[in-house]
C-alpha cells in the first residue's frame, strides 16, 4: 500500500492542529490552497474534524492526531 496525495494532505492537516488543548482548533479560510480545503473538507465527512473549515477534532480526530504523532516520531531521524 502506498500513501496517495490526498492521505498526505488529510495527514499535513491533522496534524496541523494544537495538541495542547482540546480547546483549540483550526480555521480554514475560503482563500487556503485548494488541497488544504480539500482535505478539510474529506476530514469532515469522514468525522475526524467538526467543521468543514476546520473547528475542532472530534474523538476520533483526536485518537488519529496521537497515531500519527506516534508514526512521525517513530519515523523521525
Amino acid at each position: 500500500m502506498s500513501i496517495n496525495q490526498s492521505v498526505m494532505a488529510d495527514l499535513d492537516l491533522l496534524l496541523k492542529f494544537p495538541t495542547s488543548s482540546a480547546m483549540q482548533g483550526l480555521k480554514i479560510h475560503h482563500d487556503a490552497p485548494e488541497s488544504v480545503r480539500d482535505a478539510a473538507k474529506r476530514l469532515f465527512e469522514k468525522g475526524v474534524i467538526d467543521q468543514i473549515d476546520g473547528g475542532y477534532l472530534t474523538e476520533l480526530g483526536h485518537e488519529l492526531q496521537n497515531h500519527a504523532l506516534q508514526l512521525c516520531s517513530a519515523l523521525k531521524d
